[in-house]
């Protein structure tokens, strides 16, 4: 077409000025333009337009993510080489991989990654080494913990032995940090420690059917209680004469009567006696108990004990409205629940301290634990909450959000369970913090906090 034929075009005065902005307003309506067209062949009818506008968009997103190989590379180039950064061992793994993908030979890895060829013939030399100093690595998986969490759990373990892996699992949970039981036993058998073998658990259920009273479940608290008695030995029964032992009272041991609620495994009392109690001292010790927590249950569960297995007992239940239920010793699911309770409180209680020869401070240790086991230790039967999260029907600490140390764990898959949210991002590190509950060491409070 001659010249002579092209419109005349009017430039603005001081258009110079503008360039830099009307080149971007030509990109963003040269973007708006391609986009729309695109959409109109991505929807098209012909296979072959929708082809073309799939095989477009893909060489436009190539050539666009080129350029900002370029500019970051121009921006990186422009430092000395003997001061850039380093690459990371799995990064160094990573370049490997894609020079063998691509085949380039050693100038053109190094051109393209910016380093020198040498560099990368020391990396092939040396990609055989093993340990965690070796200068190329293979990537960790993206679920393994920091080797700090395994030092948290077998600290843990140390500071708590009698607890398990399941405990454990769940005391971490309360404090922020999620693991599976199975990934807390692998961490405790990494430091070649055997522990004596677990054993089965308590049966959970209340009462076994029996042909003359029908099984009592709690269905809320205060629903259905369960009452015992047990003793403390303040040392060993064992003497020279006959009849071998030392009698089960106080100088030699104490009396306890304990009371729990079973719908939340809540220890409701704790009675201290210097023998073994009557039935109107352990009334008068019920009595107590309802007054103190405000409220009384429907059943009483207890074993045919010479305390329970009376008319004075009977008679004090009926003023009250309650129903006693007998169980059988021995048979499955019934007495287990405070069977267990006691086993708790004695292993991790009373068996760690010198047990007190005084009324006074016995009675003060014994509450100890009790508000220790109600407040701070999770229970397993109760999905880690406390008996006292369960009492209250608050949210348990579990449910509150989690630390997550695996710096690429995405913030939204699922954690060990129960499930909770990320409380910040990924990759932090954590330090294990034991407080002792009212300065007690034999009793526990775990909690985590980001390492300084």
């Amino acid at each position: 077409m001659p010249d002579e034929s092209l419109p005349d075009l009017s430039v603005p005065s001081g258009w110079a000025k503008n360039v830099k902005s009307a080149i971007l307003h030509v990109i963003s309506l040269a973007h708006f333009a391609i986009v729309a067209a695109r959409g109109w062949a991505a929807n098209s009818l012909n296979a072959r337009v929708r082809l073309s506008s799939e095989n477009d968009r893909l060489h436009q997103e190539v050539q666009l993510l080129r350029e900002e190989l370029r500019i970051k590379d121009a921006r990186l180039a422009k430092i000395d080489p003997r001061n850039r950064p380093h690459y990371p061992a799995t990064e160094r793994m990573a370049i490997l991989e894609l020079k063998a993908a691509r085949g380039w030979s050693l100038a053109q890895a190094a051109r393209t990654f910016l380093v020198a060829p040498e560099t990368i013939a020391v990396w092939l030399k040396r990609v055989d080494e093993e340990g965690p100093a070796s200068l190329v690595q293979l990537p960790g998986p993206v679920n393994k913990f920091p080797d700090f969490v395994r030092h948290i759990v077998q600290r843990l373990k140390t500071l708590c032995p009698a607890l398990g892996k399941v405990k454990l699992a769940q005391v971490l949970a309360r404090a922020g940090l999620h693991l599976c039981a199975t990934t807390v036993g692998r961490m405790l058998k990494a430091k070649d420690q055997k522990w004596p073998p677990g054993k089965p658990k308590a049966a959970e259920t209340v009462e076994e059917h029996s042909p003359t009273q029908r099984v009592v479940t709690a269905k809320y608290p205060n629903h259905v209680w369960h009452v015992d008695l047990t003793v403390a030995p303040t040392g060993g029964f064992w003497t020279a004469w006959l009849p071998f032992s030392l009698a089960q009272r106080w100088p030699f041991c104490w009396w306890l009567a304990v009371v729990i609620d079973h719908f939340s495994r809540r220890v409701m009392g704790i009675g201290v006696f210097r023998s073994q109690p009557r039935s109107r001292q352990v009334c008068d010790f019920l009595t107590r108990t309802i007054r103190d927590v405000k409220a009384r249950p429907r059943y009483i569960i207890c074993d045919k004990g010479v305390q329970f297995w009376c008319k004075p007992f009977k008679r004090w239940c009926k003023r009250r409205k309650i129903k006693p239920r007998f169980g059988a010793i021995g048979r499955y699911g019934s007495l287990a629940v405070i069977e267990r309770f006691i086993r708790t409180l004695k292993d991790e209680g009373l068996r760690r301290i010198l047990v007190p020869l005084t009324l006074g401070k016995m009675r003060t240790e014994a509450n100890a634990i009790i508000a220790w086991y109600n407040t701070c230790r999770p229970h397993t039967t109760l999905g880690g909450k406390t008996p006292d999260e369960r009492y209250r029907r608050v949210a348990s600490a579990c449910r509150r959000p989690r630390w997550e140390p695996r710096a690429r764990w995405p913030s939204d898959s699922p954690c060990a369970s129960p499930q909770a949210k990320v409380r910040s991002k990924p990759g932090i590190r954590l330090e294990l913090v034991v407080d002792y509950f009212q300065g007690r060491r034999h009793l526990p409070v775990v909690a985590l906090r980001a390492a300084a």
